[in-house]
């Protein structure tokens, strides 16, 4: 019988080669999950043996490649479905995307980055690749900007890190001054916005998803091309749509909306 430490460091090092597969680097060889798991090849093998003979990972009959199985595909199907975040909002995007043919991504935060769980691509911003499961920072989004609205300035600073804030283009905000602002205009209009400030050429609206206590548990953003979302024309209208988008979603989770304390007349 394995002992529990021993199961334990199993349980990790399954983890660790599965993790080892990435959207840059989907099929990988033995010495490559070695080498990045930072295990001996003939320990590696013996992984990969394991984990391919309950479909968490198989062996390509040609290249000999090793990429991810179909059970993990199955596992991620079963989470989403009993997310109740994805099951509100998956009909929302589904909507908005056939509607306006723009991208409508959702998204919750996981520590200091935000964790897509779904997107659907319109036909103005079909991409060959789906960002589900993906990652993004918080401070360089749209969505990531209105997940930061269920946070205070000292959260932020303590979740985020030091200044300067990382810069992917000559857009993207990078002081916590700057990010304060930007905060307090979306708190004040209800939606936040993003252009190039991640990716030269792409833009994104978005506004915070709330749950029945009120939280910010997620976000509903519409994205895509510059010249396809064209919010230097159209933000007002665009700001409207996700604004609704994400109420409706939030009521679906039980949001009433804000909660008003009665003033007690004094007598």
């Amino acid at each position: 019988m394995v002992s529990e430490s021993g199961g334990n460091q199993s349980v990790e090092r399954a983890s660790a080669v599965l993790n080892a597969f990435t959207l840059g680097r989907p099929a990988l060889r033995v010495s490559d999950v070695a080498a990045e798991v930072g295990l001996g090849i003939s320990t590696t093998s013996r992984l990969l043996a394991t984990l391919e003979s309950v479909d968490l990972v198989r062996r390509d009959p040609v290249s000999q490649l090793y990429e991810l199985g179909p059970a993990v595909l199955t596992m991620a199907g079963i989470a989403l479905n009993n997310d109740p975040i994805y099951r509100q909002a998956r009909p929302v995007a589904q909507r908005l995307a056939w509607e306006l043919g723009l991208g409508a991504n959702v998204a919750v935060r996981r520590g200091a980055e935000l964790f897509y769980l779904l997107n659907v691509e319109g036909q103005l911003a079909q991409k060959s690749f789906s960002l589900m499961g993906q990652r993004n920072p918080l401070h360089a989004t749209a969505m990531g900007k209105s997940l930061l609205l269920g946070l205070a300035p000292e959260q932020c600073r303590e979740l985020l890190g030091p200044e300067p804030l990382h810069g992917f283009t000559a857009h993207t905000i990078t002081t916590f001054e700057a990010l304060d602002a930007d905060l307090a205009r979306i708190a004040s209009r209800g939606y936040s916005t993003e252009i190039e400030e991640l990716a030269l050429g792409r833009a994104c609206i978005a506004a915070p998803v709330r749950d029945h206590t009120g939280a910010v548990v997620a976000a509903i953003s519409l994205s895509g091309a510059l010249s396809a979302i064209a919010l230097d024309e159209r933000e007002a209208d665009l700001g409207r749509t996700i604004v609704e988008a994400a109420d409706s979603v939030s009521i679906g989770l039980g949001y009433l909306g804000p909660v008003h304390t009665p003033v007690r007349e004094v007598r």
